[in-house]
């Protein structure tokens, strides 16, 4: 693929989404980014702002159509909005977790179909889906958050078998900590068990930790623009930690990645 493509990023108000569109108007793309309140949304240089929820279906379709209306097509979805959530599993309510995968599956799906009539007929087009090393690592107290990005990564591999008749590809892009407000400040569950509280908070202080000390989006950024304009791979993992984690998981025996996680996370065996 040429670089003088039409690029959609969902979720560029901050952190990956921002630093992915201008990664990609640097390399010569027209880019559109959707965030959720144009009004309130801070201008990126070389990048078209659309509004778009992606729990909302119209608001999902008005937002493509407007992007094919002023540019005649749309060559890479990269779908990259989404949340998270700490807490356990048994804490977590089904409402919380109804709207996580409303935003984290289902905002996916949303874009995805919004925008493969277009790629179709085209013949071409390339959707990169923002997963996570927790698409195929577990996390304690994320249970919800990993089972989504598990979910994101079935559907992407099954997805890519469907469309590349239409010469459409997809692939998935899995960093690991990255230094981010999202992360930072990831929202906590409502009710909590006081059983659970003791490993709760030392999983919340390696998380912040992890966080801290993860690099900047850049290289995700950077990661993400490759898997959209270069070879296509089902997997992409940016350099350092969810490079090594994907190897892990990948080469060791299940019973020293699970001690390593543990210990990752500041728990016991």
């Amino acid at each position: 693929m040429s670089n003088s493509k039409v690029v959609l990023v969902t979720g560029v108000s901050s952190g990956i989404g921002r630093a992915t569109a201008i990664r990609f108007s640097e390399q010569g793309c027209r880019v559109f980014g959707t965030v959720r309140n144009i009004a309130k949304a801070q201008p990126i240089p070389g990048v078209e702002l659309i509004e778009m929820d992606i729990r909302d279906e119209a608001s999902v379709k008005n937002a493509v159509q407007a992007v094919t209306a002023k540019a005649d097509r749309i060559d890479v979805l990269v779908n990259n909005a989404g949340v998270t959530l700490l807490g356990s599993t048994e804490e977590t309510s089904i409402a919380e977790a109804q709207l996580l995968f409303d935003t984290n599956i289902l905002g996916v799906l949303r874009a995805t179909q919004a925008v493969l009539p277009h790629m179709r007929k085209q013949r071409s087009g390339r959707i990169v889906n923002v997963s996570s090393v927790l698409g195929f690592l577990p996390a304690p107290y994320m249970s919800l958050y990993s089972a989504s990005k598990h979910a994101v990564e079935g559907m992407s591999e099954t997805l890519d078998h469907e469309v590349r008749q239409f010469g459409i590809r997809v692939t998935l892009v899995e960093p690991s900590f990255t230094r981010t407000n999202l992360d930072l400040n990831a929202p906590h569950v409502a009710s909590r068990i006081p059983a659970y509280d003791e490993e709760r908070h030392l999983v919340l202080r390696a998380v912040q930790k992890n966080v801290q000390d993860a690099p900047e989006p850049d290289g995700v950024a950077r990661t993400i623009v490759e898997a959209a304009l270069g070879g296509w791979r089902m997997r992409r993992t940016p350099a350092g930690q969810a490079s090594l984690l994907s190897k892990l998981r990948r080469f060791m025996p299940a019973g020293p990645v699970d001690t390593t996680l543990r210990k990752a996370f500041g728990l016991g065996r």
